[in-house]
This record gives structure tokens, sequence and C-alpha cells, in this order.
């Protein structure tokens, strides 16, 4: 059992928490130490059974741990790679978790940091990048890239060679036309239908999907380079997946 800690106890720390014990129900692999949360009024508590054990900067403390950083939401996505340069830990540091019920195929690779949750679908050469978040029943069809730190919300249909920019925003049930491209920290709205590119650091949204307001993407991040480390085949990912 490695032991693991869960970076933010939101909505989607607790999803993780719990795709973390469906992992162990089939193959016992993690063990769950708690969640860091910078947040007061959860210190010493516990979240869904699960304690908080100490803040981000805490993560020192657990030197032999793996981590997943599990924030983000479509009011501020900016913070899972904020948190990520804060942690400052290699990429070998990093659990990759995959749903055991996730259907991905063999030739679809993951970067580390990345969770995939419940009945996602990857049907051939798909990329995901490091610290992806896929929320459930996202479908991803052949030759999909993704980038480092995107989020795709649930239900969200990626048709066949649609290219993910770092950082960006799929809303939940959002559909995505075949070789479309979403740029750099741009937020696509949920339900929307996407038929053309949506340029980097864009709000679109829509049926069809048009353009909404610019992103104001903070400047620490728009002037960084990718963190992109190397991509691991699903099967490498120390996940039961």
């Amino acid at each position: 059992m490695k032991p693991l800690l869960i970076v933010g106890a939101g909505g989607f720390g607790r999803e993780i928490a719990e795709t973390v014990a469906a992992i162990n129900s089939v193959l016992p692999t993690w063990e769950l130490l708690g969640f860091l949360d910078d947040s007061p009024h959860l210190a010493g508590r516990e979240v869904d059974g699960v304690p908080v054990v100490g803040t981000v900067q805490s993560a020192r403390r657990f030197p032999s741990a793996s981590f997943v950083v599990s924030v983000g939401s479509p009011s501020n996505y900016f913070n899972r790679r904020r948190i990520a340069a804060i942690l400052g830990l290699g990429p070998d540091r990093y659990a990759t978790l995959i749903h055991p019920t996730a259907s991905l195929a063999r030739s679809t690779t993951i970067g580390p940091g990345s969770v995939v949750l419940a009945m996602v679908v990857a049907t051939a050469s798909v990329r995901l990048g490091a610290h992806v978040a896929v929320m459930p029943h996202v479908v991803f069809t052949h030759d999909d890239v993704v980038g480092d730190f995107a989020t795709l919300g649930a239900g969200a249909r990626l048709a066949g060679g649609v290219t993910v920019g770092e950082g960006a925003y799929i809303g939940s049930g959002a559909l995505v036309r075949e070789n479309v491209g979403i740029g750099d920290w741009a937020l696509v709205g949920m339900g929307s239908v996407v038929t053309r590119d949506v340029p980097r650091a864009q709000v679109w949204a829509g049926v069809p999907s048009r353009f909404v307001r610019i992103v104001d993407v903070p400047a620490d991040l728009s002037l960084r380079p990718s963190l992109r480390p190397p991509l691991r085949r699903q099967h490498d990912s120390g996940s039961a997946g």
C-alpha cells in the first residue's frame, strides 16, 4: 500500500477519495493518509471520514507519500497549476488515479497527477497530460490530445482528433466536433456544442458555441512555460484502472 495525500478537501477531493476506495476494492494499492487543505475551518476535522492532516505547506512532512491535487472549478480553474508549483514536487511524486470502471484503450497515455473518474471512455491513441481532471462519463475518441491541468466536466464528449490546450476547462455535457482545437486556458460552457476552434483564453458557450468574453489569465500562469512531464501508458500508472 503506497501512502497518498489528496491536496484539497472540496467536492473533487471527495470524489478522488471515493475513487481511491474503488481502486482498493479491486486491488489494495493506496493508503489514503488524508487531505491537505488551507481552509482554517477544516483543520483537524474529517471530511467524509477522511482526516484533514495539514495545509498545503505540510507536504514536506510526508517525504514518502504520493500526491494528487484536487482543486479547480469554473470560477477559478487556475489553482491546480499554482498549487503544483507551490508543492515543487517531481513527476514521480504524483499519483495517477483511474477509476476501475473506466474503459481506456491500451494506447491511452496519461500523465502524472491526473485523475479519471467513473465510466470514462477513451477509444484509441488518446493522450492526457499531467494533472488533468476527468469527471464521470467523459468520452474521448481516437487521437484526442489533452494538455496539462485541463478539466473535463461530467458527460463531455470529444470527437476524434480534438486538441485541448493547457489549463482549458470543458464544461459538463459539452460536445466538441472532430479536429477542433480548444486553446490554452479557454473555457467552454456546459452543454455547448463546439463546431470550430476556440482561441486561447476565451469563454465560448451556446449551441453552436460562440464567443462570450476574454479570460483574464493571471500573469504568473500566462507568462510561464508549460509544466509538462513525460506521459505514461495507462497500465503503468500505478492505479487499478
